[in-house]
């Protein structure tokens, strides 16, 4: 099979930005013929094959004026202004990727209005030194997405107006799958080749179900068998696109300690992924273990969710754990807006009335001022590549 890393400059710049100058094997494997990185990466002690100078600050980015996928990508409501407000507050932390996710009904509305609109989103992160890593599907919050004027928050309620992509009229039909081919095709195919485009997320969390009464009537019985099917053909499909840039689906119940116990999912997304991706809203023991597990897949490691303050996930120490472990690291939630992740994930069966104590995700409040301003300074030591700062020798500290 002819490699998907088609463009040595592009691999190149990969390697650079997640991994350093340094990753010789890295390279040599990205490089070869081989459509996955499944050569020996040899690690010891006093040596590593990854550079030394990974910069793990990434976040998710949603602009506080979207509700939803939908909100933030439609040509009505599409708001360059405060994208290109927000990004620039990336920047000052020393973020150096984003995380957006993207919709499948918006390439069946218009397709080129939709790539037009990604491709002005990437000139703005690349005007504050950002790379982009899409996701195109996701198996979260309401199963029934409509395009259009988009509904109005929920007072106090964690992310009330997220869509799933594709929704429940796809999984409750999986021989409906083969429609959604030329929206993976099109868009990957499109941008194959952009510098600007770090790596594609297939699918989040591809078999979560929600248990609320809101979302649960809807959600198909056998939605992990339907789900797992459409990421096998989603892989399938972004390759036939021979995308420059690595693909992957991020697992999220770890810790993955035996891989005996992985289910089909799992086994599917840890095997098909080019680099592998994880989710860890625990505390720093949790975030270690799922790294030390993981390493055994012998490819690069990047965390694509995690930071909830109530929940023990938190910058410091996490952050500068994952840095010194050259682990990429995507935090869940920025500038505190209409999604209203500063709430918790409680907060759809409890009765928030005002700003909890203590936020849940975010960082900045809708003005650009900080949450926390020690929080921000960790960040911005962190993340600085001339950062002086002693990193973690694990993240209990010891």
């Amino acid at each position: 099979m002819p490699s998907v890393f088609d463009s040595g400059f592009l691999i190149d710049q990969f390697i650079k930005k997640f991994h350093g100058s340094g990753s010789h094997l890295f390279t040599k494997c990205l490089h070869s013929s081989r459509r996955r990185c499944l050569g020996p990466l040899v690690r010891s002690e006093s040596q590593r094959v990854v550079c030394q100078e990974t910069v793990a600050g990434r976040l998710q980015f949603s602009p506080s004026t979207a509700i939803n996928q939908l909100e933030m990508w439609q040509a009505g409501s599409f708001d360059p202004k405060t994208i290109d407000r927000e990004l620039g507050l990336a920047e000052s932390l020393g973020f150096t990727s984003v995380r957006v996710f993207l919709h499948d009904l918006l390439w069946q509305q218009d397709a080129k209005g939709f790539t037009r609109r990604m491709d002005d989103f990437l000139a703005l992160a690349h005007k504050h030194h950002i790379g982009v890593m899409f996701v195109l599907f996701d198996s979260c919050w309401d199963p029934d997405p409509k395009l259009g004027k988009q509904r109005d928050p929920k007072p106090h309620v964690h992310n009330s107006g997220w869509m799933q992509s594709p929704g429940h009229e796809y999984l409750q039909h999986p021989e409906r799958f083969d429609e959604l081919k030329p929206y993976v095709v099109g868009v990957i195919h499109h941008f194959r080749n952009d510098p600007r485009i770090d790596f594609w997320d297939l699918y989040n969390e591809p078999y979560n179900k929600s248990d609320l009464p809101e979302y649960s009537k809807l959600e198909p019985a056998d939605k992990a068998e339907a789900a797992h099917l459409l990421l096998e053909k989603t892989f399938r499909w972004a390759r036939e696109a021979k995308p420059s840039q690595p693909l992957s689906s991020g697992v999220w119940r770890g810790p993955w300690a035996d891989p005996a116990k992985l289910s089909a999912m799992e086994q599917l997304q840890l095997n098909e992924s080019d680099i592998i991706t994880f989710h860890s809203y625990g505390k720093p023991e949790d975030a270690k273990h799922c790294v030390e597990n993981l390493r055994r897949y012998q490819r690069p490691i990047i965390c694509t969710e995690y930071m909830a303050r109530p929940a023990g996930s938190t910058f410091n120490p996490i952050l500068g754990y994952f840095k010194q472990e050259h682990v990429g690291a995507y935090n869940w939630g920025f500038v505190s807006g209409k999604t209203q992740t500063i709430y918790p994930w409680d907060s759809w069966r409890t009765n928030y009335t005002a700003e909890p104590p203590l936020w849940f995700h975010d960082i900045f409040r809708a003005n650009g001022s900080p949450y926390d301003p020690k929080e921000v300074a960790f960040i911005r030591e962190v993340t600085s590549p001339k950062s002086a700062t002693p990193l973690l020798s694990g993240p209990d500290g010891r």
